[in-house]
């Protein structure tokens, strides 16, 4: 009879083949190999840089806004950052002109030039008030990016299409952005100096009217005259008021 043959590894001399980590995924890996929890960082970019230094600047104000700070709340080191800007002037730049691009430009219509002024006017003055100290970054800047171009060129073309004379169009764009720049960050002073859930503007209306209401009469009959109309009205209707009067004196700038 026969022997049966005996089959398998053992039979022909093979080993089992020893199981490795890969073989059992179920099994912890060791101490030494683990990785260490942390936040996936995003990849680096201009945007994302820009991104992190206006929630600086809408947390602290244009004196936190640093390079190493910015590069915390991007979980990296400062160096990384100037792969992509050369420094906190031109990173403020790229903030201030990202905010820019939320400005909307109307096509010139000559008809409602003056309007459509005013308009573009006042939404430049939303766009920067809603952002902490943007007011005070603006006041130095030159309108040299993208949206800041875009900005300028839509004025000029509104005054341009209303026949506004060429030389009191250029310069309305810089008397317009101090006007606009230097009352944003007026009222961000005033806020910062407020208490909390007090009118910054109420406050210095009435610290002015004490002030003026203390006078004598006979030698300042014309401020205590006037005092109720000097404390009166909120910063949107001075603004707009101030607009206006700005707006109807360079509509009446001589056409040549």
């Amino acid at each position: 009879m026969a022997k049966t043959s005996r089959t398998g590894p053992r039979a022909n001399g093979d080993r089992q083949p020893e199981s490795t980590a890969t073989d059992a995924p179920d099994l912890p890996a060791p101490p030494w190999r683990r990785r260490r929890a942390g936040p996936v960082r995003p990849p680096l970019s201009r945007d994302s840089i820009v991104a992190a230094a206006l929630s600086v600047l809408d947390a602290g104000g244009l004196e936190a806004v640093s390079m190493r700070r910015v590069a915390d709340e991007l979980h990296t080191g400062p160096a990384s950052l100037y792969v992509h800007v050369s420094g906190k002037e031109e990173l403020l730049e790229l903030v201030l002109d990202h905010v820019l691009g939320e400005v909307r430009i109307p096509a010139p219509d000559p008809a409602r030039w003056q309007e459509q002024l005013k308009e573009v006017v006042l939404d430049f003055r939303r766009v920067l008030a809603s952002h902490n100290d943007l007011g005070r970054a603006a006041l130095a800047a030159i309108p040299s990016g993208p949206n800041a171009l875009r900005i300028s060129e839509g004025l000029l073309a509104v005054m341009r299409g209303g026949g506004v004379p060429e030389q009191a169009s250029a310069w309305v764009l810089d008397v317009l952005q101090l006007y606009i720049s230097a009352d944003v960050f007026e009222a961000a002073l005033y806020l910062s100096r407020a208490e909390e859930g007090e009118n910054p503007m109420a406050m210095a209306q009435a610290y002015l009217g004490e002030v003026i209401t203390a006078l004598p009469p006979e030698r300042f009959p014309t401020l205590v005259a006037l005092m109720p109309h000097m404390v009166s009205g909120d910063r949107e209707a001075r603004i707009e008021f101030g607009l206006d009067v700005f707006i109807r004196g360079l509509a009446g700038i001589p056409r040549p």
